[in-house]
């Protein structure tokens, strides 16, 4: 079973991947952050660097959906293949970030991978308003998000929400994170919990 988490930058994908596994006993599959060489770049110089990252995020999220696909086990993913491209990508595009030619060599990549993709069992959509997520950016101090502006935050808020209930064509579940502290409250990830249960497993 392949359950992906989605949402905006400061959402809290990362945490709740990491206590969904833990409590479910699921394979977590993290989104590579750390270790991409064209972030800090492109946080710097995003009409730049645009390309590079989103070719790169790609190829690392159809690796990643490769390996899911052929595990027995239950995975948890930070993140899926589907985001970077109907928001991160869509929002580039829209800003001017991103020129045709290269949206276009993008999505012709895209396409033929999709051959070989099916979509997660569950994505859960973790939905946070613009004034929560930057508290949260603000909070965790990675420097190169601290320079990040509201219009692209924005943005990308706006192309979730198309993404989720315009285009996305898999099973959702929506959780609204605004006034949820799960990492710290157990009754807030207890309500989380119990809709995937029910989602999943038909209880409550």
């Amino acid at each position: 079973m392949h359950i992906g988490i989605a949402g905006n930058i400061g959402s809290g994908k990362t945490t709740l991947t990491r206590m969904l596994s833990q409590h479910y006993g699921w394979t977590p599959k993290y989104e590579a952050v750390t270790h991409n060489p064209f972030l800090e770049d492109y946080y710097k110089d995003i009409q730049r660097w645009s390309f590079n990252l989103e070719v790169y995020f790609l190829t690392q999220r159809f690796k990643d959906i490769m390996e899911i696909s052929r595990s027995s086990e239950t995975i948890i993913q930070d993140r899926t293949i589907f985001e970077g491209v109907y928001v991160f990508v869509a929002n580039n595009v829209a800003m001017g970030n991103l020129s045709q030619r290269d949206y276009d060599a993008y999505m012709d990549l895209f396409q033929v991978m999709m051959q070989m993709v099916k979509l997660p069992d569950l994505l859960i959509y973790l939905r946070c308003s613009i004034p929560h997520l930057v508290a949260q950016i603000q909070k965790r101090g990675r420097d190169y998000e601290q320079t990040m502006s509201l219009e692209y935050l924005s943005g990308l808020n706006n192309r979730y929400e198309q993404f989720i209930y315009q285009e996305y064509k898999g099973e959702i579940l929506t959780i609204d994170a605004d006034n949820l502290d799960f990492e710290n409250n157990p009754e807030d990830f207890a309500s989380i919990t119990d809709k995937i249960d029910a989602r999943l497993f038909g209880l409550f």
